[in-house]
């Protein structure tokens, strides 16, 4: 049984075995909410960062879109005047270079500094910092990039960097998963969490009550050669293999599905380390993968070798309207908004 069949299935075997597991969780929610009032009791201490920091995160293990939100957020920003950087921890990059902050270069190796902050730090809108320290990398955003705000890609449970805004992202389809924390359910916080953040949306909507976030597919864009692109209608009515190494891999093969495509799954771990055994494995025929994994795959062969039938699909985070003039709201009574429009001055 995966963790996904424990935390999510209705089965009951899984119902069994989480309430088999079920102490264990007790324990870490406790633990974790004892640290948390620790915190806000300023019992354990928290740090500035020189700037307001926005957290987006989320309560569960796993995929729920966050990275694709703190993409909008940064342009979001942006687009109001201020000055954005993304903090990250960098998970499953080398730890030589995680143990240590530093800015990501737009063409950085993933293996360096980890998939989703090289995905963010190609766009080349905002800096991205890395490291263990979320203090440290959010201060290098600051003080080294000129940054007036600081976004952090995870980093709900991280209460040491003091923050002006928390953005909790919900899985629509999933949910809190059964409601139980690790290893009976997913969360790594107790529900009762999410009544102390100050917004909440839910990605593919679903949550009564809860502002919605769509991910909207772009047209496929090819690895070896980027300036080349297809609308997914291009692949749709034939069998194609689609590549997915994220945390919620069934969005990504639905997606692909609604758009009429037939698609031979391939399921990969979160973070997975491509090798060139793994796009041997795929076969002849288009590969349709996420954004993240292009990242990495794209690294694998020496330069001009690259397979030209590789395809990537971005996806593009669409919040609520509703969603977006609560935080706006949020922004101005946080006294985070600049004080002038962009490009004002005299």
């Amino acid at each position: 049984m995966t963790p996904t069949d424990l935390w999510y299935g209705s089965a009951p075997a899984a119902r069994a075995l989480a309430a088999v597991l079920a102490p264990l969780g007790w324990l870490y929610c406790g633990v974790a909410a004892a640290r948390a009032a620790a915190y806000r009791r300023g019992w354990l201490a928290s740090f500035d960062a020189g700037a307001p920091v926005l957290v987006v995160g989320n309560l569960s293990v796993g995929g729920t879109g966050k990275t694709p939100l703190v993409r909008w957020l940064a342009g979001h920003l942006a687009d109001l005047g201020l000055r954005p950087g993304i903090a990250s921890r960098g998970y499953a990059a080398a730890d030589n270079v995680a143990s240590d902050v530093r800015v990501v270069p737009v063409d950085a190796d993933p293996a360096a500094y980890g998939d989703e902050p090289v995905l963010l730090a190609a766009d080349g809108a905002a800096p991205v910092a890395v490291g263990r320290d979320r203090v440290a990398a959010a201060r290098a955003l600051v003080h080294g990039r000129g940054c007036n705000a600081v976004i952090t890609d995870d980093g709900l449970q991280h209460y040491r960097l003091r923050r002006q805004c928390e953005i909790l992202v919900v899985d629509g389809e999933r949910g809190h998963g059964n409601g139980r924390c690790l290893p009976a359910g997913p969360l790594r916080e107790p529900v009762g969490r999410a009544d102390r953040v100050d917004l909440v949306i839910a990605t593919g909507g679903g949550q009564p009550g809860l502002p919605a976030m769509t991910l909207e597919p772009r047209a496929a864009v090819s690895l070896s050669d980027p300036g080349d692109s297809r609308p997914l209608r291009a692949f749709a009515g034939r069998r194609i293999t689609a590549v997915a190494g994220i945390g919620n891999p069934g969005r990504f093969f639905r997606m692909l599905a609604a758009h009429g495509i037939g698609v031979d799954a391939r399921l990969y771990p979160d973070h997975h380390r491509f090798a060139g055994a793994d796009i041997a494995a795929w076969g002849e025929g288009p590969v349709l993968m996420t954004e993240k994994d292009a990242v990495k795959v794209r690294r694998l062969p020496p330069a001009g070798r690259l397979r030209p039938d590789l395809w990537y699909v971005p996806v593009m985070a669409v919040p609520a309207p509703g969603f977006v003039a609560d935080l706006d709201r949020l922004l101005a009574r946080r006294g985070i908004l600049p004080t002038q429009p962009a490009g004002a001055g005299g």
